[in-house]
């Protein structure tokens, strides 16, 4: 091993090819799906009474709700997206140099315009 290499050590002077940046981003949003499960319970276990479900409707029409509800959407929908590229290239679909870009490149075309009809629906 030569140790005369130089060592970059900067994450943010590293260029990531965009299958890393899909699989980065994937793990970024199954976290923040994770740390959000205690609040869908609560809310699931709120809407479950009548009363419950007068407040959710009512604390609904905030506009910070709608943001914080858009935002888990947002994550689901990419991380299901992307879950599913991670899927088909564990059967060896898009395992290619070019598959792996082409199917990182419709992960974000896909996502995006999930993301943008979800934020539509739920205004």
């Amino acid at each position: 091993m030569n140790r005369a290499r130089p060592v970059n050590l900067n994450l943010m002077t590293i260029r990531f090819p965009i299958p890393a940046i899909v699989s980065i981003l994937h793990r970024i949003s199954g976290a923040i799906l994770f740390l959000f499960i205690p609040v869908i319970i609560w809310t699931l276990d709120l809407s479950l009474t009548q009363d419950g479900f007068d407040a959710l409707h009512d604390w609904s029409s905030s506009v910070f709700l709608k943001l914080v509800i858009w935002g888990v959407l947002a994550a689901f929908l990419y991380h299901l997206t992307a879950g599913i590229r991670h899927l088909l290239s564990d059967i060896h679909i898009g395992s290619t140099l070019r598959g792996g870009r082409l199917s990182a490149q419709l992960t974000f075309i896909i996502s995006i315009i999930l993301i943008i009809l979800a934020g539509i629906w739920l205004w």
